[in-house]
């Protein structure tokens, strides 16, 4: 199914990766792509507004607006921040997590120093997100405005009993934004938010014959020609409402959800996890992990209900995230190999574990990637390294043959039952590391200059 935002020039993605890191061409991502024009700035803003959401205290009694100021209500705003995210960065405790994985600590937060002029440091873990996220303090002000005003109707109920971008989508006009391009670019990301959530990467499959497919497919097409109007009363918003919940709510027998579903397809869970996952990584040393990891991983666990995640996704996504850090970044950091192998021996447990088809889809495209970028430096690893970056080889033999071992656990799991004999997958993958580039280099020497 095509996205409506195609070719539409909002909001494109040019693969985000920074001028300073190293091509990643031959390091095609596990998670497939979202077939819709999400810019990675765009899906960041998102997986932040769920992150903001999912951490906010629930439950609460209702509060009337209508007397209410902007400014009252930021202040109440403010105060109902969870107390996670309000917690001083002023700790100088190492971090465990860090310490676990084997990956060095940094002096001090990310940040600015104190004292540079127009600048400030982050002093909550709430802001220093913000600032990882690279997201706005007026967009950060929007957003949690724009939720306070949503929990204050929804009398008690969970963050998951809401569809974000729909909700947002009533909360502000275009005088809330600096001009009408701003504002527009704002609905049209929010609408291909639902698109993506409902329409490409449903969490059940859908039909197009489904008369709610066919009225939502219609108002964000519409959307495109025209800003849609979000006013409580607008026929165009009513509908929009209508198509959105029959589809968020809707399981497979027909029965309604407890929780709605729009962020939980895969894909589109995923990449917008990743994003979460690279606000670890310190903006101003992209090959370093910030000191407060643990109190990071505290808060965006707190975002699994709504992507339909768990510890065992976690530990997969983040083995990858360690793994494409160094990738990205030049592979100079040997530590996040170190490390994104420590994380295999989780998920090596984690795919004993479970029989899960979901997963061992994700399992076998995450470790089929990591293993086919180590092949092809090992394979012939005479021309590869060098006195340079000899002290990679070990740290990228051991997260291949830790690949190639899960990968054999998972994909000959039925088959292996029958044999009599084990096979020896390390000792097997080195052999053939060893025999290919042993090859390569004869050949090499042989052929005439």
């Amino acid at each position: 199914m095509a996205s409506l935002f195609k070719n539409r020039g909002l909001g494109k993605s040019k693969g985000e990766v920074g001028s300073s890191r190293s091509p990643v061409a031959d390091l095609p991502s596990p998670f497939g792509e979202l077939g819709c024009d999400l810019s990675d700035s765009e899906i960041r803003e998102t997986a932040y507004e769920i992150f903001v959401g999912a951490c906010r205290p629930s439950g609460g009694k209702p509060m009337t607006h209508a007397s209410q100021s902007d400014k009252a209500i930021a202040e109440k705003m403010e105060r109902s921040v969870s107390v996670s995210q309000q917690r001083s960065l002023s700790s100088t405790a190492a971090s465990k997590m860090k310490k676990a994985l084997g990956l060095k600590s940094l002096k001090k937060s990310p940040g600015k120093e104190s004292g540079s002029p127009g600048s400030k440091r982050p002093v909550t873990v709430g802001e220093l997100m913000r600032v990882q996220m690279k997201i706005s303090e007026q967009s950060d002000s929007r957003i949690r405005r724009a939720l306070l005003r949503i929990s204050a109707g929804m009398h008690g109920k969970r963050f998951e009993q809401m569809v974000l971008p729909l909700e947002l989508l009533q909360q502000f006009k275009a005088s809330d934004f600096l001009d009408q391009e701003e504002y527009e670019a704002w609905q049209i990301r929010n609408l291909k938010v639902i698109e993506a959530g409902l329409l490409l990467h449903p969490h059940l499959p859908v039909e197009n014959s489904d008369p709610s497919v066919q009225r939502l497919r219609q108002i964000i097409h519409g959307a495109f020609e025209r800003p849609l109007e979000t006013g409580r009363n607008s026929e165009s918003m009513q509908v929009l409402r209508s198509a959105v919940m029959s589809l968020a709510c809707k399981s497979s027998d027909g029965s309604a959800f407890d929780t709605y579903h729009w962020a939980d397809g895969y894909p589109l869970n995923l990449r917008l996890y990743q994003m979460l996952l690279e606000a670890c990584f310190d903006n101003n040393e992209e090959t370093s992990i910030i000191e407060e990891v643990d109190e990071f991983m505290e808060l965006i666990k707190k975002t699994w209900p709504i992507l339909g995640l768990n510890q065992m996704l976690h530990n997969l996504c983040f083995s990858w995230i360690l793994f494409h850090r160094f990738v990205a970044t030049g592979q100079v950091e040997n530590s996040l190999l170190f490390a994104a192998d420590n994380q295999l021996v989780e998920v090596a447990k984690d795919a004993k574990a479970t029989k899960d088809p979901m997963y061992a889809k994700i399992l076998s495209s995450t470790l089929s990637s990591i293993l086919g970028w180590a092949d092809k430096r090992l394979l012939a690893y005479h021309d590869t390294f060098h006195s340079g970056n000899i002290d990679s080889m070990h740290s990228i033999v051991s997260l291949g043959v830790s690949s190639a071992m899960i990968l054999a656990e998972d994909i000959s799991r039925e088959y292996r039952r029958r044999r009599k004999e084990e096979v020896d997958v390390a000792r097997k993958t080195i052999d053939i590391y060893i025999k290919s580039s042993l090859r390569t280099a004869f050949a090499q020497a042989c052929t005439p200059l």
